[in-house]
């Protein structure tokens, strides 16, 4: 049984969380998909009206590219009435756009989910391990906060070079000699 859990743990950490995420909402799904019929309602009407070549070029390219976040989300259970312009013009569409950015903004980011599995991490490693299980839950926990003292770097950071703009060369050339894995780590948390 924990030889189990400490290989979870060691595939966890050797092979990172990237391809880990919360599924969409249903309302995020039928959001999706009321974008995705959107502009391609777009596009039909930028082509009937013969609206010119970067009009229905960039129409038609919004309609492809909607597509990848249908194909991303899934379809909702229940289709939303979207066939014409006045049915995706209609208050419900308004509110379902409403409702699936209140949802976007309630999910927790990357830093919460990191924050919940290194919790995980350090409770069953201080039930599980005993001794080592303490010092194991020490090293994560001592992980944890190195981890938020980066991100709270990183955000001033770019405060500052937001408010400070001739700062931003000299900011950058302080910052040349960084390493390899930290320039990716800090790109990473931007």
């Amino acid at each position: 049984m924990s030889r189990g859990w400490l290989m979870w743990c060691v595939v966890l950490c050797c092979g990172g969380c990237d391809s880990l995420r919360l599924a969409p909402s249903e309302a995020m799904k039928g959001n999706a998909w009321m974008h995705h019929r959107t502009t391609q309602l777009a596009a039909d009407a930028a082509q009937d009206a013969e609206a010119g070549w970067p009009l229905e070029g960039l129409t038609a390219l919004a309609a492809m590219q909607s597509g990848a976040f249908v194909t991303d989300y899934g379809l909702p259970r229940e289709l939303p009435a979207a066939t014409t312009a006045e049915e995706v013009l209609a208050g419900s569409a308004h509110a379902l756009a409403t409702t699936a950015t209140t949802e976007a903004r309630q999910r927790p980011d990357a830093w919460e989910t990191a924050d919940a599995v290194l919790e995980l991490g350090i409770g069953i490693a201080g039930v599980l391990g005993g001794a080592w299980g303490l010092r194991i839950g020490q090293l994560l926990r001592r992980a944890r906060e190195k981890s938020r003292a980066l991100e709270e770097i990183v955000a001033g950071n770019e405060l500052f070079k937001r408010q400070n703009a001739a700062a931003t060369e000299a900011f950058k050339q302080a910052q040349a000699g960084q390493s390899a894995a930290t320039r990716r780590l800090v790109a990473e948390l931007k």
